[in-house]
């Protein structure tokens, strides 16, 4: 059956497309067919995005919310176990919507299909001008941060601190820029290195349990909470902890075979997290004690200390700044690609959809979301800004997983390479609710109320610029300045059945 994610509206925009750039000259004439971002990741490299997007400074500074939280060792790791296999239901979901709709741009598309136009557009412009950047910036910080304790400083640097965070970013979007296969490369590479460090965490804890240590573990369920909000509270810490298991699906053009390599990808990374997740906090439990991992601000700095004494202990400050670059060059590989769609589908600037003729690299839409990130670094604390907006990533996650229900009615007939079972998405979705809904009524404050006029106030953007398009042209001669001088060219998508 023709795959119904490639509708009758693709391909009047493709040949409209192929039209224009015809009547531009010879000059500027492209290949639409040429410029294509390549399929260059396979399974590895996949999983390695999964992998290195979620796992991030958290699980080595201070995993300790989880466990003040639920206020027992047993209940904490119960948690951390149920975080993962709640991820992974979320990402099965997500593997059904990315074999059916081989588009890029996660979330994106599937709202574009199920719930309209004006839905998908603002999820695409909450997701490029908030979530995206100011993740990026607040990965690149924590990176900076880390990377200053290697010198000395009187007081807190902050202007160094956030040059080594601007560094951080021009580097990233320079490899991403250069090659697709590069900045895959640097994924695999620094995914490696956070392992090897979490490995090292999770033999040494075996070890310390090995020599009789276990005092802390037999305390099982003592001091457990029997508040259902607190519970609630240690949950959000730990799916925290997990979120990146999506950035896959933002990504689906460029993955080789997506119809097999997304849902493996997707079970392979989640399932390898959440078990290093699990034996790196009885680890740290083993070695530090409940006390000692409750009063600890960096877990994994004075573990090292512990266990493998101060001198050897500074490869764990390293092995953090290899784990949040990596996570940033995640964060920005897969974030950009929502702007390439949404721009291909004319909901934003055309020029931001084109890829470079030379490199096949989406550069407009990268360089636009570094330049972002960069203006966040201004502000003194960004981190406020992430949290308040927290609640509309889960907002998302339940429009997506509804989306899933939507489509499994409007494309009942459609070829599903993976179709999970029914309560799967159900039970992610009614957690994803419960998440959005928590925060607001626990403790209501207006920065909520700030956030959801800023995701409604798109419209303001999409009604006269979109919908009716007022422009009228005048942004034609900037698309082509930007064309000619970046050597980029229109990229539509083509599905392709191989």
């Amino acid at each position: 059956m023709e795959n119904p994610a490639f509708s009758e509206r693709d391909g009047m925009e493709l040949k409209q497309r192929e039209t224009n750039s015809e009547e531009q000259g010879p000059n500027v004439k492209v290949d639409v067919q040429a410029i294509k971002l390549k399929r260059s990741l396979g399974l590895i490299s996949g999983t390695s995005i999964i992998v290195g997007t979620i796992i991030g400074s958290g699980i080595f500074i201070s995993p300790k919310g989880v466990l003040q939280e639920t206020g027992s060792v047993g209940l904490s790791l119960i948690v951390w176990t149920a975080g993962g296999l709640l991820s992974l239901m979320g990402s099965l979901s997500y593997a059904e919507l990315g074999t059916l709709i081989t588009k890029s741009g996660g979330e994106y598309p599937y709202m574009m299909e199920a719930m309209g136009r004006v839905v998908a557009y603002l999820f695409a412009w909450t997701k490029i001008i908030v979530l995206t950047p100011s993740s990026m910036a607040i990965i690149c910080l924590t990176f900076a941060e880390y990377f200053i304790t290697l010198f000395d400083f009187c007081g807190e640097p902050q202007i160094p601190k956030k040059l080594v965070a601007a560094l951080a970013m021009i580097t990233l979007a320079i490899v991403n820029c250069w090659d697709t296969k590069l900045a895959a490369s640097v994924q695999v590479f620094f995914t490696a290195a956070k392992l090897i460090a979490l490995f090292i965490i999770v033999i040494g804890g075996l070890v310390w349990l090995g020599k009789g240590e276990i005092e802390t573990l037999q305390t099982g369920f003592d001091g457990s909470t029997n508040s259902p909000s607190a519970v609630a509270l240690a949950f959000y810490d730990a799916l925290w902890a997990y979120d990146g298991w999506n950035n896959l699906n933002y990504i689906t053009e460029e993955l080789k075979n997506p119809y097999v390599n997304l849902p493996r990808a997707n079970t392979i990374g989640v399932l390898l997290v959440t078990v290093i997740y699990v034996l790196a906090n009885i680890s740290y439990l083993a070695v530090l004690g409940k006390n000692g991992l409750l009063n600890s601000s960096a877990v994994a700095v004075e573990w090292g200390e512990i266990v493998m004494g101060k001198d050897v202990a500074i490869i764990m400050p390293i092995f953090v700044m290899f784990s949040t670059f990596g996570a940033a060059n995640g964060s920005l590989f897969a974030g950009v690609r929502t702007l390439y769609v949404a721009a291909r589908e004319n909901q934003f600037p055309e020029v931001l959809s084109y890829v470079s003729a030379r490199r096949l690299t989406p550069i407009p839409c990268i360089i636009f979301t570094t330049v972002i990130a960069l203006l966040m670094l201004i502000p003194g604390d960004i981190g406020s800004l992430i949290d308040f907006f927290s609640f509309a990533a889960w907002m998302f996650y339940a429009l997506a997983i509804i989306c899933l229900i939507i489509l499994r009615f409007k494309w009942k007939d459609a070829k599903r390479p993976i179709k999970i079972f029914i309560l799967f998405p159900v039970i992610f979705l009614l957690c994803s609710l419960y998440l959005v809904v928590a925060p607001i009524i626990q403790d209501p404050r207006i920065e909520f109320l700030y956030a959801f006029l800023f995701i409604v106030g798109g419209l303001l953007l999409y009604i006269p610029l979109v919908h009716f398009k007022i422009d009228r042209g005048c942004f034609d001669p900037v698309t082509l300045f930007f064309q000619l001088f970046m050597e980029v060219g229109p990229s539509p998508y083509v599905p392709d059945y191989d």
